[in-house]
């Protein structure tokens, strides 16, 4: 029995006729456009997100403010022990 030879690949070449691409079917302008408009949301989303950022920061700070005038808040969470100095 003779042994069967295997068969060599023969390198593909990429064909030059690629499917067009939506990119390729729009007018430049229109892309342009879309790339803008792409732009001014991702700044309103990155000015919406600073801003929600800055309000929860703020009733951080109010809560925080509130807590420090309260002084039953202030003797629970105080370090010291109180009764040595009575």
């Amino acid at each position: 029995m003779a042994k069967k030879k295997g068969r060599k690949e023969t390198p593909r070449t990429e064909s030059t006729d690629k499917p067009a691409t939506l990119k390729d079917l729009l007018n430049p302008q229109v892309i342009e456009r879309l790339k803008a408009q792409a732009d001014s949301l991702k700044a309103d989303e990155a000015k919406r997100l600073e801003e929600e950022r800055l309000k929860r920061e703020a009733a951080r700070k109010a809560e925080q403010k509130r807590l420090d005038n309260d002084f039953e808040h202030l003797l629970e969470n105080s370090g010291m022990d109180w009764r040595k100095y009575k």
